[in-house]
């Protein structure tokens, strides 16, 4: 089905009856493109991967699930087969200083894409991040997450292709709560704090407003200006850095700000300021709590790359659950 001159994919088929694959596209340099693509009747969908060379297989969309790097919106965002919500595309926009190319759509709306109708729905990983479901011609419902903060809004499955950021059952770190109060301690006694541009540096402002904090905020240039874009006026009043007594500063400017007490905001245990556990994503309690909730008859883990996905596959191979991971994906087809 996925033969082209000049591109090879590599794939695990599923079920035969079901019609449906996870492939991977081998690159210029003989290794494997990022995360996957799934092939089912006769579409192709690439999931939060880089874009194919012109002269390859093209596919009939690009779902790009946010805007963060690893999951390569960069480079699909200059495909005009790019799909991804209006939030998604103008942080990729503001992130990357190039002129989104693709379809864009409201979280929680349908699009049609090659005659399949894809759902888009929110996850609460960042601003305009959103999953994707939809039903192949056989009436089997793919779903794909992205990463997930909240999966209350997930419809059930029957193939569920997720993220496994925090999903290592034998890390004691991937067991957290947010530290809501740490944080809320932290804006009283005047702290400023260390957040990613994107993604976190908006939670902490709404996070700062929903604790009654009214004054001006100080951020660093990409801080503001996406944080003033994609929340608009829920974002009160904004300042440059060191313009107000209360900063959010990405990791590598929190040096520059004027505070006499500063976190960074992290799950991390590496840093060197004090840290205040604050995650946009699910600990392993909540990624099982989610997939619950799906319910699938299947499952594959895409997310992140290296040894997480496939200890989480393997724990739910134990509950037994049909789980398969990105790195399992090892047969070809041209």
């Amino acid at each position: 089905m996925l033969n082209n001159v000049g591109e090879v994919w590599k794939g695990l088929r599923l079920e035969e009856e079901m019609r449906l694959e996870a492939v991977r596209r081998i690159n210029s340099r003989g290794g494997c493109a990022p995360h996957l693509a799934i092939s089912f009747d006769t579409h192709l969908f690439s999931i939060d991967t880089s874009r194919a060379p012109k002269a390859a297989l093209q596919p009939d969309a690009y779902l790009i699930t946010h805007a963060h790097s690893d999951h390569y919106g960069k480079s699909a965002m200059l495909s005009s087969r790019a799909v991804a919500s209006m939030e998604t595309a103008r942080a990729l926009e503001i992130r990357y200083d190039r002129e989104y190319q693709g379809r864009t759509f409201r979280v929680g709306e349908s699009i049609l894409v090659d005659e399949v109708l894809i759902d888009t729905h929110p996850t609460g990983h960042t601003i305009g991040s959103s999953a994707f479901s939809w039903l192949t011609e056989t009436g089997e419902r793919v779903l794909v997450t992205g990463d997930v903060k909240d999966y209350r809004h997930l419809p059930k499955s029957d193939f569920l292709v997720m993220e496994a950021t925090y999903g290592d059952p034998y890390d004691p770190s991937c067991i957290f709560d947010d530290d809501i109060a740490a944080f809320s301690e932290a804006l009283d006694e005047g702290a400023s704090f260390g957040a990613y541009a994107f993604g976190k540096a908006q939670r902490a402002v709404a996070l700062m407003r929903a604790m009654g904090y009214r004054d001006e905020i100080g951020m660093d240039d990409k801080s503001l200006m996406l944080t003033s874009e994609l929340m608009g006026p829920a974002a009160g009043p904004l300042a440059e850095l060191n313009g107000a007594g209360i900063n959010v500063a990405t990791p590598w400017n929190l040096n520059l700000v004027r505070s006499r007490a500063k976190y960074f905001l992290t799950g991390r245990r590496d840093s060197s300021y004090p840290t205040i556990q604050l995650s946009d994503h699910l600990d392993f309690r909540g990624l099982m709590r989610m997939i619950e909730h799906v319910s699938p008859e299947r499952v594959l883990v895409y997310h992140p790359q290296g040894a997480r996905a496939g200890l989480l596959a393997h724990h739910l191979q134990e509950c037994g659950l049909d789980t398969t991971s990105l790195d399992c994906i090892d047969r070809f087809v041209r």
